[in-house]
């Protein structure tokens, strides 16, 4: 009451000083209602005093309209536009100026600047907006995740810079290293499809030039310049090579442009595809002829002096061949090769460096002497392999089939290991789990040679995997009711079932064949190794078929339970397969081929018999079996305890196989 007082006695002329405001809007606890809401009125004397605009100017040189410290109306709203016209007038074409998902504006001066009572100079180190805080003044909106995410937006760039070479520069006290408003501009800011915008495609090259000038002026002159001059938007810009906000030294290894990948991720990009070449002619291919040459192979083993793609043409300076101006000119060739190849001549430099192994030859480019040859020899050399090799192949394999087949005659005596009924189980898994791992790999490693061994395409590929899955699925349901409906089928379950014995046996036998044991365990009719692939086929048969018809019915499964089921079961089909397939090689095929007792081959798989000395070895505790061996080529005959071929005795264990 007292202050009101005082104020009712000022003179009606006397111009308010900054005191006098202050001594009601220094008061924290100062609030007026706006909208129904308490809205502070409080003024921070130290901070207006040291701010650019408290030094400049009183309270009353911005609020005109307020005459004396009793507001007969309430003060008008000051805008900056007011005295930064030009300013105001960039941030209203600028994105900042867009609506948000919120109605309201992304960014406005207070946003960046601070208030108004506290601004200060750009010039000041404790400006928001002084060269070293701005990443961080940008950050505080572009660095949250959910408020960039409810705009559709990502805080990838923001976390990006920070790691790149300009973000590290400012980090680390830089005051020349590019910041945000060097390149995206401060009150204009626009989106990279305005052609206004320094980051648009066509004004990228200029906006990295305010720091990079020599590098700019070389880029222009280059093929990539021109294109970007004549409106090109397929030429390559300096952000589609070095990154957008991710760049990084040309020696850090995780740059595209470092020696080790600017072939791979930077040049392929473009020069790789059929884009160029029909658009313009451009030969393609270019880095996979590149790959295929001595110096992208070196380069893929790890040499860090082989020759890449800028060795030979350049950086920023990449002209054609036919530029008199270009390092792969015709008469510049020598100098080239030799900063590598010292004392090469004009002869050296006349082989094509893109050659495509005798292959057929890229758009674009002619044929020279170096390449007719090569295809000649390409066209040579591949019947003749397939030839050769098939021939050999042949040769062995007839020898090989009569040497196995005497040496079964050897054995007058052999014991019926797999029936007819068993072998056709057999047959049925072993083709159908063939063809599950060439046209499951195949979808995970498109490129491989595996994929391309039937030049199937991607509809064939799936229609044989799902096929083969189903006679995989159907043979496994068989198995289950041979084995609980058919007499041999429970009894190869009775036999096969697992037994404390089996894991003594395990032990013993390792200590024999390490020389720790003299005695050799005794086996009955399926052994501990033999028992264990055979569940384990069985757990991984129901496995893969679960999985399998989970992807198979991807959108029903979803749908059901959640999406992420069918990327489990997606994950725990391939890692299934793999660990079936080596199961296989490593395990299984030991026991049929590379075993010295059954070496080249346990034939049980064909005929169904082994030869009754090795089944005595191998399986002592056998006696039924033993007892009753069969002439070589003959059946056993009714009455002699052993039941005809078609009805013989189980085995679905690996080494029946």
């Amino acid at each position: 009451m007292i202050l009101l007082a005082w104020a009712s006695v000022l003179p009606a002329q006397h111009k308010l000083k900054d005191e006098d405001c202050l001594a009601c809007h220094s008061d924290s606890t100062l609030t007026a209602d706006v909208n129904g809401k308490p809205h502070s009125l409080f003024v921070d004397a130290g901070k207006l005093k040291h701010s650019m605009h408290g030094s400049m100017f009183t309270c009353v040189d911005c609020h005109t309209d307020v005459k004396s410290l009793v507001h007969d109306a309430p003060p008008r709203k000051i805008t900056c536009a007011q005295c930064h016209a030009e300013a105001q007038t960039a941030w209203e074409h600028s994105t900042h100026a867009r609506l948000t998902t919120a109605k309201t504006a992304a960014a406005t001066c207070g946003d960046c600047h601070g208030s108004a009572h506290e601004a200060l100079a750009v010039t000041d180190a404790k400006s928001p907006v002084s060269h070293a805080n701005i990443p961080g003044t940008c950050g505080r909106c572009h660095g949250q995740k959910f408020l960039m995410e409810s705009n559709r937006q990502t805080t990838q760039p923001f976390i990006s810079y920070q790691e790149s070479v300009h973000g590290r520069a400012v980090e680390n006290g830089s005051g020349k290293a590019a910041v945000c408003t060097d390149c995206h501009g401060s009150h204009s800011i626009l989106p990279p499809n305005e052609q206004a915008s320094p980051i648009s495609k066509f004004n990228v090259p200029a906006t990295c030039g305010k720091c990079h000038t020599d590098i700019q002026k070389t880029f222009m002159a280059s093929i990539h310049g021109q294109a970007i001059q004549s409106g090109n938007k397929l030429a390559p810009d300096c952000t589609d090579c070095h990154g957008i906000h991710s760049i990084k030294q040309h020696n850090d290894p995780n740059s595209p442009v470092a020696a080790a990948n600017v072939s791979r991720d930077s040049c392929a990009r473009c020069h790789e595809g059929v884009r160029l070449s029909q658009e313009f002619g451009l030969p393609g291919h270019r880095v996979s002829s590149y790959f295929d040459s001595y110096h992208g192979l070196a380069a893929q083993g790890g040499s860090v002096v082989a020759a890449n793609c800028s060795s030979c043409h350049g950086v920023h300076d990449i002209l054609p061949s036919s530029d008199p101006h270009s390092s792969i000119n015709h008469a510049s060739l020598g100098a080239t090769c030799g900063k590598c190849h010292t004392g090469v001549t004009q002869k050296f430099t006349l082989t094509r460096v893109h050659m495509q192994d005798g292959g057929p030859l890229a758009a674009g480019v002619s044929r020279d002497i170096g390449s007719t040859a090569v295809q000649w020899v390409r066209m040579i050399y591949v019947p003749l392999i397939i030839l050769v090799i098939g021939f050999m192949a042949l040769h062995n394999l007839i020898i090989w089939r009569r040497k196995l087949a005497d040496r079964r005659k050897l054995h007058s005596l052999t014991v019926v290991r797999m029936t007819t009924n068993q072998r056709a189980q057999h047959l049925m898994l072993l083709s159908s789990f063939i063809l599950l791992v060439i046209t499951g790999f195949a979808l995970k490693y498109p490129e491989s040679w595996f994929a391309h061994l039937l030049g199937m395409s991607e509809r064939l590929r799936s229609i044989i995997h799902r096929v083969a899955g189903v006679a995989l699925i159907a043979a496994g349901i068989y198995h289950v009711l041979y084995a609980a409906l058919a007499g041999d089928g429970r009894r190869l379950i009775r036999d096969l079932a697992p037994r404390p014995q089996d894991v003594k046996d395990a032990i013993a036998a390792m200590l024999y064949y390490v020389g720790l044991r003299s005695q050799k365990p005794r086996f009955g009719r399926f052994n501990y190794a033999e028992k264990a692939e055979y569940w384990a086929l069985v757990w991984g048969t129901a496995l893969m078929g679960v999985t399998g018809v989970m992807l198979w019915a991807k959108v029903w499964v979803g749908n059901l339970f959640a999406r992420w089921w069918v990327d489990v079961a997606t994950s725990i089909h391939f890692y299934e397969a793999i660990l079936a397939t080596l199961a296989i090689l490593v395990w299984h095929f030991y026991q049929v081929f590379f075993d010295p007792d059954v070496y080249p081959m346990n034939g049980a798989w064909w005929d169904g018999r082994m030869p009754v000395e090795h089944y005595r070895e191998e399986h002592e505790l056998d006696a039924e079996t033993l007892r009753h061996p069969v002439e070589s080529g003959r059946q056993a005959k009714p009455g002699t305890g052993i039941k005809p071929e078609a009805d013989g005795l189980p085995a679905s264990s690996p080494s029946q196989d």
